[in-house]
Parts: C-alpha cells; structure tokens; sequence
C-alpha cells in the first residue's frame, strides 16, 4: 500500500509538471485556415467559392468565407493566413456590385507600396471573352495587389465563360488545396524562422515544393483557335480529367453505379478527401447493343455516350449539400397576383406601337416597339440608356413543368420554404428574391429562371434522384471532368433548360426544393433606348430581333427566346407589318412593366464640337438612332454652334430586307446630322457577280462587314481618335463583331502610326480607359 500511495504522489506530481506545459506541448486540434473573398454579379463566383468553403474541411482547412461588400468580416491589413479571391467581371469590365467598395478602397493612391507587404493571395478571375475587358476585375484586383506588396502563392486563373468556366475553374481549384498548404507550411516556417531571430538559419524558399508549379497558359485560354480545339475535342479534356484524376488522393473511390444504388452512398462521396468521386462504370453492356452491329450505327447525344466516355472513370463534383425545407400548403382564397412583386422600382407602361422591321423573307425578325411613358414624368431618358424589361416564364413550359414534377394539382398552394435545420452548407440562406406567401405557380413563373442552363453542380445533385442506371452514368458522365466536351457540346452550347434536360431523363425526379437551391433568380432582360426624348417626348422606342434556339438533341423542336418570344406573342394582334399601312381600329394596347438602367458612359460627347464614330450592324444601330435624333434637335435649336463630325458604318445582310432604319438614317444624311453613312450588305447575291467584276479595280466592292468599311477608311478614324480626341461607340455582337471590329481597329494603329501589335493594343486600351472607345454589346 506505501508503495502504491508512493507511486500515484509520483505519478500525480509529473501530471503536474507536464501540466503547466500543455498549451506549448499538446497537439493543437485547430485546423489551419484561409481567408476565402467573393465578388459575383449573377452568383457564379458566390457559388464557386461556396463549394470551396464546403469541401475545405474534407483538406484539413477551414475557409472563414466572406462577401468583399462584408469588410466587417475579414480584415486584411491584419491578415497573416492565406487569402483567396474569386471574382466575376461584370458590364463593361466594372467591378460586381458587391466588389465594387472594396476596388475603391484598394485603388486609394495614399496607400503604400508595403501596405499589403504581409498578404500571400491567390485569385480565379472568372469573365467572358466575348466581351471586352476579359476578367478585368480580377486583373485590376491583382495589379493593385501587387502594387501594395502583397505576394502570389498560387498562378491566377483566368476562366472563360464563353468556352465554359470548368475548363479554367477545375483544374485551378484541384491545385489551390496543395497551394494552400504549401503556402501554410511556408508561412509558418518564416514565423517560426523570425521567432528565433535566426535569420542565417532560417529554410530556404523551395518554390517547388511549397508552390504548385502552375502553368498560366493553361489556365487563361483565350486564344480563340485553342478554344476552339478545347471546345471540340473529347480526347484533350478526358486526358486532362485523367491526370488531374491520377494526381488526386489515393483516398478517392471507385464505385459501380450501374444499377440504381442507394442514392446517399451511391458515390461513396463521405469517404473523399478531394470532394470528388471516381465512378469506374463501363457503359458499353447497356448502349453498344449487339456486338455484330457496326460502331457507325451507333451515335452520341445528349442521352447516350460512346467510348472512350462511356468506359471512363469519372471524376464527378462532390455533392452539394441540400439546405431549404420546402412545403406546400392549401390555403382556402388564393389572390391572384399579376407581374412582379417589386412594383414601387418599376412603371407599368403601355405598349403604343409595334413595327416589324424587316420583311417577312428575312433570315431574322426585327421589331420596334413604342413604350408610351407619358404617366411617368420622371421616366426620362438620355441617347445611350438602357432598360429592363421583366417578363415571366412561358405559361405552357411553367404548367409542363409542375407536370414534370407531379405537383399541377398544388399548383395554388403556399410556398413556405426554410432553411435545413442540419444543413452543412456553409453560408446557407433562403433566397432573398423569393417573397413570403406566394403560390407555387407564381414561384415558377416569376421567381426562378426555368430556362436557365443547369451548371454541372446541379446535374451532379440530380443524380441521387435518378432512378435507371443508364440515365444515372449518362448524368455523371455530363457532370464529371472528363465529360466537359460532351457538357458543351449538348448542354451549355444550345442553353438546354432544366424542363429540357428532365424530359430527356424521364427517370429522374428531383424534390421542388432542389430547384430552389439550383435554378437562379429570373432575371429582367436589358434594351437600349432607340430614341430621342427630345424627338419623341413621353416615348421610349426599342429594337431587337426575335431569338430563336435550334431544335437540337434534347430539343425536339426549336423555341424563341423567352423575352423576345413573350413580347412577340403580345403585341402581335397589333403588330405593323412592312408597306402596311397602320389601322385606325386597334385591339387593346397590351401592357409590360420596366425599368429604366441609367448609362454613365455610353453617352455621346458631351462637348457638341467633338467627332464621333458609331459602329452598329443590324439591331446594334439602335442606341445611335437616338444619339442622331438628338444631335438633329440640337442643332435645329442652335443653328449658329458647331458641331463635330458623325461617322456611322452600318451592316446588314440583304440592302431590301433587313436594311434598318434606311429612310431615317438617309434623312440624317440629308439634313447633314450625320456626315458619313458606310453601310454594307454581307448576303445580296443580286451584287454578288457585280462585286467579282469589280473586287479588282475597286477595293470598296470587297466590303461585306462593318469591319471592312472601317479598314477603308482607316486614315480618317485613326485620325478622329489619336489626333482629334473623338470617341468610338459599338454596338451589337460581341461573340464575332465586336472582337472582329477591335481586332481591325488594332492594325488601322498599327499601320497608321507604324508601330507594333503591343503598342497598338496599348493605344486602344488607353482609349478604353479614357472612356474614347465604349461599347454595349451582347452574347
């Protein structure tokens, strides 16, 4: 009994020795964090940075995720961990509006060069390059970083919306988790290095080891040919899949997923460390049919893949964790709400007067529309402004749709939606633009986008509610890395919907609530005002053509666009056709509701003595038809003042059936508002003999886009923006016209000044920041 008594005073006695060491000796069990910022216009940067926060535990990390607007939350003047910045570009390569703060205050020149001395960072930039400006946001952010001292621990990613951003946006958040931890380790090895006050000693700076060695042309493709090839080829992105697969943890398992497992551990996703599942299936048994069959018989599309696809491993996105409760409850008297819900921001106008443009032979329809806006007083316009018009889904895909989920008999029931007591998704919160007490059927009408095209994230979530095995691989296959082309090419490339893609997947049955979680808010659509107040007071003109989407795989038959196609379908009982002379005994004037988008800078000089240039082919003509309308009512009010020259170089198709506004523009030209009309016309077969005859002595015979009359007379608009500080507007295009306009544009500088392809860039973006060279173009 001594003995022992002896033994626990000992024992009791190193306890408390140990003890007063415990905070220095005991393994910490806090998890290394990163500072993880967003900036996003339409949510695609909120959305990708969400599933980082979301998948950073199963890494060992924990991302303190935050909104750039939130600067509460995060303080980067005090910041010693990591920071990730994922940005979106949004108008004419501004800054999201709840980035836009944050760029002020970074862009304050009373800041040092050393005030960011402490900041290791790493952005994904995410833009478009169909428009100009790529990612200018995430440049800007990363220039003024850099100019502040702070340090890159991990090659920035540049993602093209207009290739699809999962090109750029995988293979860059497969690195960040490594480049995290090599930038953890580094960090904290220069702390600890600096606590000894050794600095002989301190580790070397190993780049290799610490930070990923990334290549930056992998990661910015906007080289159109390589988009191109990275667009078509299967091959390129299966073999990129594969190696980023090949890389990852050994810890990512192979399940078979042939038959309809049970949906919660179907891909084995709580036992990965990357957030990804390999799903090794073949699906050759199910679709390659009988083995006498010749492979020619056999092809792809939407619903059906071939190898090597079909007998790949796939690397497929972890699944998004669900986070609303969603209900539905009879109420006795449902009111019968009409339009949108936010009608104090908007004015409800009539629709005075509808124009068909173009003759019913032409390959597009073009209409104008006169919005009578008299009521509103204070609804004033300026040449260059814009407005948004709200329209809801289409009725019939709206009724399809509660079909398709089996919920058309609750069609008037009560929404009530909450968020998931248990969810782990982090951030989670019930969508703001979802008012209380609405009906189902005004949440599919109003509310959501039904016509948006479903990200990867949600066709990955649709999966556990899949219920035939070949249906199940096909939605991996279109979710996972390696089957990006085939995402593309059937998906993304002619905007399938989400009622689309159902219907190809008749065994797929997701809840109304996975819906909410995917589909985006329904957003109002955009058009610039094609007309003059001073012209035309208490009106508002617009133009555009009826979209119209190809029948395609998964698409049976062709469709319109929703807004054109809605604004089509109401104001066609009093549609005005060509040569048609309108009725005096018109049906009632249909009514839509809008809102007007005020244009700081696509406005014409302020200064009336300053030249200017327009470039708009086809619709794209419409913001300048108010620009010349309002230059005529100035100078019939000043006669004696004087006024800069007008350039505008128009471009249609055919001269008698999409030549736009002809009689208008010529009176411009008559009355000598506008002082050079160059117009062309790239389908008249009538001129196309004529043209040969010709393309030999007359080099004006050649012109059949907007770009080749600028190219004729290069002199001249060089001349107007390098010598005469005029401006250049365009409008129209942006996926073909307006890069085929800025690209002819750099060799008028080039060879007009004689200096290189750099200088002449450097000359055009120099326009562009003193806001001389402007557009408002469209995808």
């Amino acid at each position: 009994m001594v003995v022992l008594r002896l033994l626990r005073t000992v024992l009791w006695q190193s306890v408390c020795h140990l003890s007063k060491f415990s905070v220095y000796s005991m393994p910490c069990e806090v998890k290394p964090r990163f500072v993880l910022l967003y900036g996003s216009q339409k949510g695609q940067a909120q959305s990708i940075a969400e599933g980082v926060a979301e998948v950073a535990e199963e890494h060992g990390l924990v991302a303190e995720l935050s909104c750039l607007d939130h600067s509460e939350k995060y303080n980067l003047e005090k910041e010693n961990a990591p920071v990730v910045f994922i940005v979106s570009t949004t108008g004419d390569g501004e800054p999201p509006d709840n980035a836009l703060q944050f760029v002020k205050r970074i862009k304050k020149k009373t800041l040092s060069t050393d005030h960011y001395k402490h900041l290791c960072y790493a952005l994904l930039a995410l833009g478009d390059t169909n428009y100009a400006n790529f990612c200018n946001c995430g440049k800007t952010i990363e220039r003024r970083l850099q100019e502040l001292g702070a340090k890159q621990f991990y090659a920035t990613g540049y993602a093209d919306d207009g290739l699809g951003l999962e090109v750029v946006v995988d293979p860059w958040l497969d690195g960040l988790w490594k480049a995290i931890k090599g930038a953890l380790s580094k960090m904290t090895s220069d702390r600890t290095g600096y606590l000894k006050g050794e600095a002989g000693d301190s580790p070397k700076e190993t780049p290799d080891s610490s930070i990923p060695d990334v290549q930056l042309n992998l990661l910015s493709i906007t080289d159109r040919q390589n988009c191109e090839l990275v667009r078509a080829s299967a091959e390129t992105v299966s073999k990129l899949g594969s190696a980023a697969s090949s890389s990852a943890s050994a810890t990512q398992t192979a399940v078979s997923d042939v038959k309809p497992a049970s949906p919660a551990g179907s891909l084995g996703l709580a036992a990965q460390s990357h957030g990804a599942a390999s799903v090794s299936t073949s699906a050759t048994e199910t679709q390659s049919g009988d083995a006498e069959v010749p492979r020619v018989a056999l092809a792809a599309s939407l619903t059906r893949s071939l190898p090597p696809l079909s007998e790949s491993s796939l690397n497929v996105p972890a699944l998004p964790p669900p986070y609303l409760d969603v209900s539905l409850q009879e109420v006795d008297t449902t009111e019968q709400i009409v339009g949108p819900l936010n009608k104090e921001t908007l004015h409800e106008v009539p629709i005075s007067r509808a124009v068909q443009l173009t003759r019913g032979d032409s390959v597009k329809t073009a209409l104008l529309l006169e919005l009578d806006t008299s009521a509103y007083p204070m609804m004033t316009h300026q040449p260059g402004d814009s407005f948004d018009v709200f329209c809801p889904n289409r009725a019939t895909e709206v009724e399809d749709m509660l079909r398709r989920l089996g919920l058309h008999d609750q069609r008037n029931h009560s929404v009530h939606i909450s968020l998931s007591k248990n969810t782990k998704k982090k951030g989670a919160q019930v969508p703001p633009y979802i008012p209380l007490n609405i009906s189902l059927l005004y949440l599919l009408t109003w509310c959501l986008e039904i016509r948006s095209v479903p990200k990867k994230a949600f066709l990955r979530a649709l999966v556990e509610h899949t219920e035939d095995g070949v249906q199940r691989r096909r939605l991996q296959e279109l979710c996972s890395k390696q089957g990006t082309a085939d995402y593309n090419l059937y998906v993304r490339d002619p905007s399938l919907s989400i009622l689309e893609l159902l219907t190809a997947f008749p065994s797929c049955s997701p809840p109304l609530s996975l819906l909410i979680e995917h589909l985006p808010k329904l957003q109002p659509r955009p058009y610039s005002a094609a007309s003059s107040c001073l012209r035309h007071p208490g009106k508002l003109h617009f133009v555009f053509n009826v979209a119209e989407f190809p029948a395609c795989s998964g698409r049976p038959e062709g469709r319109r666009g929703l807004c054109t196609g809605w604004l089509f379908d109401l104001i066609n009982p009093v549609l005005v056709f060509p040569g048609k002379a309108e009725s005096s005994g018109r049906a009632a004037l249909p009514k839509i509701h809008v809102s007007l988008r005020p244009n700081r800078s696509f406005r014409p000089p302020s200064d009336s003595e300053v030249p200017f240039i327009m470039v708009g082919p086809g619709t794209g003509v419409a913001p300048f038809i108010g620009f010349l309308q309002q230059r005529e009512k100035e100078r019939q009010e000043n006669p004696e003042a004087t006024f800069g020259e007008t350039w505008l170089f128009f471009g249609c198709r055919h001269r008698d059936r999409d030549y736009l506004f002809r009689e208008e523009l010529e009176g411009f030209v008559s009355s000598g508002t506008l002082s050079h009309l160059k117009v062309c016309f790239s389908r008249d077969d009538q001129e196309k003999k004529k043209k040969e005859e010709e393309e030999a002595t007359n080099p004006t015979a050649q012109c059949r886009y907007v770009q080749h009359n600028l190219l004729l007379n290069s002199q001249h608009v060089t001349d107007i923006l390098l010598k005469q500080n005029g401006y250049l507007y365009v409008c129209g295009d942006a996926k073909n016209m307006a890069k085929d306009v800025n690209d002819t544009l750099t060799e008028m500088v080039k060879t007009e000044l004689q200096v290189d392809q750099l200088e002449a860039m450097k000359r055009l973006a120099g326009l562009r920041e003193e806001k001389r060279y402007l557009q408002d173009i469209w995808g």
